[in-house]
């Protein structure tokens, strides 16, 4: 038998960052981190940068992570340090997502694990990264899909000042998606941005009649602790577009940003 051969993501360039296990006292089970570095991250060594936290990071962390290099180079979106929040599989004994993203419910064999989980982001995963890594604190990212996306929405309604930005792709709103039509619990940031995506195509169509339920619901009430964008993917499909997801919410967010960096492109233009 020969030995198992791992092969480092340092010889991917566009993944070049960090990994480790860290093994959650509020959830009773390890996580796998993988976070990705900024270019130039070892040669800047003052600077501070937004951190993104991909919930499902088994399947999202090598496709969001990457593709955010080119979203800088193409759309000027500022570079970021990337966490990807992962099980180390998929198989069920393993991959605990339908516990961690649901409040409680019978209608499902697992569930009710949302606060926990919660508590380990806010207690537990967030304080070490923000010890390891060169982050804005001030500038926290939250992506979930489908049932990451039920996760988001329950951060934004219960610690809405935990992050900056949500990101909430083709939500599922169940269980006990009334909580979600009701009162959100009060911020003290005035800059907080919660961003929902429903694709047109979702094979879940229940999740695409609640999206825009919820978004109806929200559009126009006062109050609410987070300034609401509303995406509506056409041909869009659940999980296939969720780079087009993550895309338009990195330019919702840091439209001030890619605003400054075309105009100094321009000036430099001009110049020359």
């Amino acid at each position: 038998m020969t030995d198992e051969i791992h092969t480092p993501l340092d010889y991917l360039p566009a993944l070049k960052g960090d990994y480790f296990r860290l093994d959650s006292r509020h959830v009773g089970r390890p996580y796998h981190i993988y976070v990705r570095f900024p270019e130039k991250y070892e040669q800047s060594a003052e600077k501070q940068y937004p951190v993104i936290y991909l919930l499902d990071g088994d399947s999202l962390f090598p496709i969001l992570a990457a593709n955010h290099i080119f979203l800088h180079y193409d759309d000027k979106i500022p570079e970021a340090i990337v966490v990807g929040i992962a099980y180390g599989g998929f198989d069920p004994s393993v991959n605990w997502r339908d516990a961690d993203f649901s409040t409680e419910t019978t209608r499902w064999n697992r569930s009710g694990g949302a606060e926990n989980f919660h508590q380990f982001l806010q207690q537990e995963l967030l304080p070490t990264v923000e010890e390891r890594y060169r982050t804005d604190p001030t500038r926290r990212v939250l992506y979930g899909q489908s049932r990451g996306g039920f996760m988001v929405l329950y951060s934004a309604f219960n610690h809405p000042d935990l992050f900056w930005g949500r990101i909430s792709g083709n939500p599922s709103l169940h269980p006990n998606k009334e909580q979600f039509f009701a009162e959100p619990a009060k911020a003290e940031r005035d800059d907080l941005m919660l961003i929902v995506s429903s694709a047109t195509e979702d094979r879940y169509r229940e999740n695409r009649e609640l999206a825009r339920e919820w978004h109806e619901h929200w559009a126009d009430r006062p109050g609410a602790p987070w300034s609401i964008r509303f995406n509506s993917i056409e041909g869009g499909t659940h999980a296939a577009s969720s780079p087009e997801i993550y895309r338009y919410a990195m330019r919702q967010l840091f439209q001030r940003e890619i605003e400054m960096a075309r105009r100094a492109s321009m000036a430099a233009t001009d110049v020359h």
